[in-house]
């Protein structure tokens, strides 16, 4: 396979010129001009001197932006970098360097983030104004580029060339650049296309985060098939409501706690829903009452995806007819598989590998390991750390434990990885109890999850001070929040009088602490 990106957005060309493409408040594209748009930005980046292999950063709320960016970046070889913007400044930083980013693309909310970085950025000199209003003077405007460049002919670009760097959470403490190539991303797509079905008649609802693969996947697929990107800047339930009424949205992709709050309050008068097919919600399975709920109110299908950045992302799919069978009390077999990941999307292999990396049977719990198209390139600048979940022959360590049942379906059981998923964003434990000892007072510090029915899992932070030291719990939060994203930062600090629980060899026993306090929330 050797496929460029920019395959999706010809053929849409070529077939629905002069369908409607995209709509971004009062913004609307039909796809020739999308293509035009594309055009001229890939030919501003010419104009800027960035070669093949040089990154082009988007630190920006959703937007078109984001969509021209997808398209436009890889499209003659360089690589597209979607920032998340919930990160601190110096997560920034860091991706920044250790990415080279050349471009960044910013909107009026990170406008002054973006000076700060291009001042401490060493390879970053030109921020683009993608956000309402007046393009600053220190930037240059994106209407402007995306208007007046001209078009470049089309560039080859070899299938195995990166075409995105996305940022995930680091075990040793610093994010780990997932390289993509472009045979990765338009793998994902096909199997995107081949689990939920996309169509030209589809109308795709951009509320989650455009920087997240979850929902990069729909963005190249339903490219490839035609259909319409309706953008808000983010989500909230009445706008998110109000735009699947007035643009007839059929598709959209949320996780579950989107959902509970959609579901939090009734709907306003007047909400038409009744243009949805369906609903992709993943991160996390979904109790099967408040599934229920969610079916019956808002009467369309609904399926799962368990993925990771590393597969670009998506490796397993809960169908639609799963779920119509599981929560319709007929089955208790389909009724259990809720609990489940579903079965691996065609295209993808999954195992499940005991410590001796045999194949495990049935039921059986194991490391989860996969293999296809989507699977990643490797790290940015971390050949070690590529090598140590990449083998040979192509499987991903996922660090997931796991089992498949006997009709295929993965059950995700537990995390090798020490990593919290809070409403949908990975948090890795071992960044969170970095950034807290930096802080001089701390002396032992553990970082763990614990349920919560709003993001599914909070972060909990149990430390032991300096005999000395009179620091607080919201000092400690205060002190992080300076060096990580906020959504890392601990809901709660419990500062312990004593040392921390230990294992013989000396290792900190989370399990312990997650009973504990556990039971102080309950």
């Amino acid at each position: 396979m050797n496929e460029n990106i920019s395959a999706a957005l010809n053929r849409a060309v070529a077939l629905f010129g002069d369908r409607e493409a995209m709509v971004d408040g009062a913004t609307r594209w039909d796809y020739r001009e999308l293509d035009a748009r594309v055009r001229a930005f890939d030919a501003a980046l010419d104009g800027f001197g960035l070669a093949p292999g040089d990154v082009v950063g988007v630190l920006a709320a959703n937007s078109k932006a984001h969509l021209v960016g997808w398209l436009a970046v890889p499209r003659s070889g360089r690589v597209l970098n979607e920032l998340n913007t919930r990160l601190s400044l110096a997560e920034l930083e860091f991706i920044l360097d250790d990415s080279a980013v050349r471009v960044l693309v910013v909107d009026e909310n990170y406008l002054d983030t973006g000076r700060e970085l291009l001042r401490s950025s060493p390879d970053l000199d030109t921020l683009i104004y993608a956000g309402s209003g007046e393009c600053p003077s220190d930037c240059i405007s994106f209407e402007v580029l995306t208007t007046t460049g001209e078009s470049p002919r089309q560039v080859s670009v070899d299938g195995d060339a990166t075409a995105g760097i996305f940022y995930t959470g680091g075990t040793t403490g610093r994010p780990k650049g997932v390289m993509l190539t472009h045979n990765n991303l338009m793998a994902n797509a096909k199997h995107a296309l081949i689990c939920l079905g996309y169509t030209d008649r589809d109308t795709y609802l951009h509320a989650g985060p455009m920087f997240h693969l979850a929902d990069g996947a729909s963005t190249v697929a339903l490219t490839w098939v035609g259909g319409k990107h309706v953008i808000v800047p983010g989500f909230d339930p009445e706008g998110w409501l109000a735009t699947v009424s007035a643009e007839r949205v059929t598709r959209a992709m949320l996780v579950p706690t989107m959902i509970n709050m959609l579901l939090a309050k009734p709907f306003p008068a007047g909400t038409d829903t009744s243009s949805l097919v369906s609903i992709l919600y993943g991160a996390s399975p979904m109790p099967q009452s408040v599934l229920q709920t969610a079916m019956d109110t808002l009467g369309c299908d609904w399926c799962q995806v368990y993925g990771m950045t590393e597969g670009a992302p998506i490796i397993s799919f809960m169908t639609y007819d799963d779920h119509r069978r599981g929560v319709s009390g007929d089955d208790p077999e389909a009724s259990a598989r809720l609990r489940s990941a579903g079965r691996p999307v065609v295209g993808v292999e999954v195992e499940v590998r005991g410590a001796d990396d045999t194949v495990l049977g049935a039921g059986e719990a194991g490391e989860i390991v996969v293999r296809g198209s989507n699977i990643m390139k490797g790290y940015l600048n971390r050949p070690e750390e590529t090598s140590a979940v990449l083998t040979e022959d192509g499987w991903y360590r996922t660090g997931d434990m796991g089992y498949l049942d006997a009709g295929g379906y993965l059950f995700v059981v537990d995390r090798l990885k020490d990593m919290i998923i809070s409403g949908g964003e990975n948090v890795y434990c071992t960044e969170v109890e970095n950034a807290l000892y930096r802080h001089s007072d701390v002396l032992e510090v553990a970082v763990f999850g614990l349920p919560d029915p709003q993001w599914g899992e909070a972060v909990h932070a149990a430390v032991r001070l300096r005999p000395t030291s009179r620091t607080s719990a919201d000092e400690l939060r205060m002190h992080a929040r300076e060096l990580i994203a906020g959504y890392k930062v601990p809901r709660a600090v419990h500062i312990l009088d004593d040392a921390l629980p230990k294992s013989g060899a000396g290792k900190i026993l989370k399990r312990n602490l997650r009973e504990q306090f556990a039971r102080v929330d309950a």
